[in-house]
């Protein structure tokens, strides 16, 4: 539970600071806190994670003209509000030989709150590889993209295959201006 509270702290200070922050400066001036779901460990589940070393990179789609290139690292099975699932977890070909992010693995998904609850495109969860055959995905971390908060950031476009036809009410929750 801590650490869920240290995330959404994180992300918090993250969004109140001009250098970091994805909002624009008229949100951002009365900015206090994103709205997040009740942490619940229901949401933070440990997946089977199976190894994909034959996937070839593709170019997935984001949010502008840009393409972004990943590989499928590996494939996360696991149960979730009483029903089995799987989704891709990806790599970025680029970020992966940037100092700090060599273990880094990205898992975007949607679920039915996405334009309700949510923020209509889907949400992402950072992981790192894991050194076994197992790896925990904790859904109160899952967070919306920037083109989410401010249309100048190109972000990708979560792959079909990743739609879990179930409700995740973990998390952050849809970015609404506080000022309207």
């Amino acid at each position: 539970m801590n650490e869920i509270l240290k995330f959404q702290q994180e992300l918090n200070k993250e969004f109140k600071n001009p250098e970091t922050s994805p909002l624009p400066d008229r949100y951002r001036k009365n900015f206090e806190s994103l709205k997040f779901f009740e942490p619940d460990t229901a949401y933070v589940v440990e997946a089977q994670f199976l190894r994909t070393p034959e996937a070839l990179p593709f170019l997935m789609p984001t949010t502008t003209d840009r393409k972004s290139k990943e590989v499928v690292y590996g494939i996360a099975h696991f149960n979730l509000n009483g029903q089995k699932w799987q989704l891709e977890i990806y790599q970025n070909e680029e970020l992966m030989l940037e100092e700090g992010y060599e273990d880094y693995l990205f898992l975007p998904f949607t679920d039915l709150t996405n334009g309700k609850e949510t923020y209509t495109g889907g949400r992402y969860i950072d992981l790192r590889i894991p050194l076994g055959d197992k790896i925990t995905i904790d859904f109160n971390k899952a967070y919306n993209p920037y083109c989410a908060y401010n249309k100048k950031y190109s972000c990708p476009i979560v792959p079909s295959v990743n739609a879990l036809e179930t409700r995740v009410v973990a998390g952050v929750m849809a970015f609404e201006d506080e000022t309207k």
